[in-house]
């Protein structure tokens, strides 16, 4: 059986090669939207399907997909897929998500060049010839080169939301063996990177051996690397590679503090303790020969003068200094957000109606959630005129005059057009709560060109946050050229605000720019940019992204009530 990742992955394949083929539209986004539907499904579809359950009951499921999806779980193939393949073979859907490579100009450099894989593409590109394909330019050319040598360097990493995807079933298994007691994933995983490599598994237990073997006992894991009595490494369908440690109870905390790192936060924390003559490893905290502390990673860290220091800033950026001197942040956490402020609707590019998202956040305590379906240049999507904004905004009015202890803001998603101009008129922008403006294409423009369209649009006063501000993908398409500190001094003087979008693909802002941002004193929104409700459920990503950065309630925009926060929206 194939995991939900796998599952994913094919489905999104399918996508990729559909559009390179010029396919329907809406065909293409149902493929989409199911990949994405089975990346965050809280259980395995195999598991799924071994109850019997009905996949047409998830939603934008049909007949047609849910028998795909369980084929895909039971062979890892689809007839589709398979025709596809031979059809467009090779790694046409990888270069889709290269910069300056769309479906139709893959398509393009297939037929004109007969490329299939990106070593071709690599090899045309650099002896110039992909300038012979119609619409690639030097410049354009210059720009997939650069991009296919970052290919070949790149750390081979998942992303955040796909490894725990992988995690969650694999610590379940763990737990459900009698013994154990203290089970979790150590590394970047811990300190919520995002993005992982490998995944570092602690446990207890009194009798490691039979844990051992009971992991590599794991439905999903492909090869066993190594085994012992206390530890193995294994890898699985996935690719992924896990590391399991069974540790003693009182090397716990010091195991966890060791493994989780990061390795020059380790550095910092030993050098503190040889300057009082103790030494840490991940055994323990030992004065000679004597173990002093080790079962919690808070004993570990007061040995060395320190109180608790969160997993997410562990990174030697500063948070050694902050702890001594009593200064470490009280970070952001989800049960400090009040509401959502980045949402789309079926008038989009969304699936569910204004209600059904309203009713979905209302469900998960939110005191308010703000509606920023898409404005008209992006017709693709179905984006808004400000004769359509205008009847939603009403169309809120009307829900809003029926709602008690709930609040749904008016807002849009409003291109920031290449001038800097924005996509609506004022007079339709004046009559919302707030605007969300987002750059969605010419991600091309040199840095200060850039810089210049994003100050520009700010200087609009109906401008309120820069949506996914520097537009990347993660691991599919780098961030455009930007100045983000003056961007952030910008925002400053104007009274404008940044976004931390919680899609995991995105995660936009950095950890670096959530940190600079504090240090400049521009206030954040952190949102989930839900196109189903489902997505409201991402927030933790864009949470754990804050307290990398260093955040606390104060620096975010939706950890307030809604009257708190219209206060701030307004700008004179």
């Amino acid at each position: 059986m194939k995991t939900n990742a796998e599952i994913a992955d094919a489905l999104q394949r399918i996508a990729d090669l559909l559009e390179i083929q010029g396919e329907n539209v809406f065909r293409i986004r149902a493929y989409r939207n199911a990949a994405r539907t089975v990346a965050e499904l809280p259980e395995g579809v195999a598991a799924m399907i071994g109850r019997g359950e009905d996949l047409t009951e998830l939603p934008g499921i049909g007949e047609d997909l849910g028998g795909k999806i369980t084929e895909l779980a039971r062979t890892g193939h689809v007839p589709l897929l398979d025709r596809l393949a031979r059809r467009l073979p090779g790694e046409l859907a990888e270069m889709m998500r290269l910069p300056g490579l769309g479906p139709k100009r893959v398509a393009l450099v297939h037929e004109k060049l007969h490329i299939k894989t990106l070593a071709e593409l690599k090899a045309a590109a650099a002896a110039g010839r992909l300038r012979e394909v119609p619409g690639i330019g030097a410049k354009t050319e210059k720009t997939i080169l650069a991009a296919l040598r970052r290919v070949d360097h790149a750390e081979k990493r998942t992303r955040l939301a796909f490894a725990e995807q992988i995690a969650k079933p694999l610590l379940a298994h763990l737990r459900s063996f009698e013994g154990v007691r203290d089970c979790v994933v150590a590394g970047s995983f811990r300190r919520r990177r995002e993005t992982v490599g490998d995944l570092d598994i602690l446990v207890t237990c009194p009798d490691g051996a039979r844990v051992v073997e009971h992991f590599v006992a794991y439905a999903d894991v492909r090869d066993v690397v190594s085994q012992g009595p206390t530890r193995s490494t294994v890898r699985l369908h996935s690719g992924m590679q896990v590391d399991l440690r069974v540790v003693p109870e009182d090397s716990y905390g010091a195991a966890l503090l060791y493994f989780t790192g990061s390795k020059a936060h380790n550095i910092a924390v030993r050098k503190l303790a040889i300057a009082k003559k103790i030494k840490i490893n991940e055994y323990g905290v030992f004065k000679g020969t004597k173990r002093i502390a080790g079962r919690t990673e808070k004993d570990v860290y007061a040995c060395v003068g320190l109180p608790y220091i969160e997993p997410e800033i562990r990174e030697d950026r500063g948070e050694i200094e902050a702890a001594r001197k009593h200064r470490l942040p009280r970070l952001v956490t989800v049960g400090d957000v009040r509401g959502e402020m980045h949402a789309h609707t079926d008038a989009t590019d969304g699936e569910d109606t204004l209600a059904d998202m309203a009713a979905a956040a209302h469900e998960r305590g939110y005191e308010y959630l703000a509606i920023t379906d898409h404005t008209k240049r992006l017709a693709m999507v179905h984006g808004q005129t400000a004769r359509r904004l205008a009847t939603q905004i009403a169309k809120i009015e009307r829900l809003n005059s029926r709602l008690r202890g709930f609040t749904i803001l008016k807002g849009a998603e409003v291109d920031i057009l290449d001038d800097g101009s924005l996509d609506l008129p004022d007079d339709i922008l004046k009559e919302l709560d707030f605007t969300v403006c987002s750059i969605h294409y010419k991600f091309a423009l040199s840095q200060e060109q850039q810089t210049e369209r994003v100050l520009r649009a700010m200087d609009n006063r109906y401008f309120r946050i820069f949506g996914h501000p520097t537009g990347r993908l993660i691991g599919e398409r780098d961030a455009y050229p930007i100045d983000m500190e003056r961007i952030l001094r910008g925002a400053l003087e104007r009274g404008c605000y940044m976004e931390v979008n919680a899609q995991p693909d995105r995660l936009d802002l950095s950890d670096t720019h959530c940190r600079l941002a504090k240090e400049i004193g521009v206030k954040v929104a952190i949102a989930t940019d839900a196109h189903r409700t489902s997505d409201l459920d991402k927030l933790r990503f864009g949470v754990d992204q804050a307290r990398r950065g260093w955040l606390e309630a104060d620096d975010v925009l939706n950890t307030r009530s809604v009257g708190a926060l219209r206060k701030l929206l307004k700008r004179a």
